[in-house]
């Protein structure tokens, strides 16, 4: 009876060839899952960028609004918040029309870019980050107009 017991209480431990298939299996899901992973936040960055720059967004209904109210687009992005020094603008300006200036920078830190009239939107105004790379010019800057 003593033998028995003993049985009873003994505990199986895994093998080393169990352990090492789950350590593969493991390694073969990990192989699947971090590609996909790794690229996700500078894609989200980008999104970001686009959406911000783009003609329904909410700069672009700031800076529809600040049209509407002083007749032309502000010189600045900086206009949306304080007040033009122009007093004939600043007596139709009824801003802020953007409550928080830090929503003017890209995901990476810069100043979004603004110049009105653009010179790809002719009859409004460009507005563009610099991307990743943080240099203007390069193919991986964000516009609110059609690259071609």
């Amino acid at each position: 009876m003593l033998g028995r017991s003993r049985r009873r209480r003994t505990r199986r431990a895994f093998s080393l060839l169990e352990v090492l298939l789950v350590v593969v299996i493991l390694g073969i899901l990990a192989a699947f899952v971090v590609p996909n992973l790794i690229g996700s936040s500078d894609r989200a960055k980008i999104g970001i960028a686009q959406a911000a720059v783009a003609k329904g967004g909410a700069t672009a209904l700031a800076l529809d609004l600040y049209r509407t109210h002083v007749g032309s687009y502000p010189e600045s992005l900086k206009e949306l918040s304080e007040k033009p020094s122009d007093q004939e603008k600043a007596d139709k300006w009824h801003g802020p029309y953007i409550t928080d200036p830090g929503s003017l920078k890209d995901p990476w830190g810069h100043d979004y870019q603004y110049k009105a009239p653009g010179e790809h939107n002719q009859d409004s105004y460009d507005m563009w980050s610099w991307g990743p790379d943080g240099q203007d010019g390069t193919d991986d800057d964000i516009g609110n107009w059609t690259k071609g």
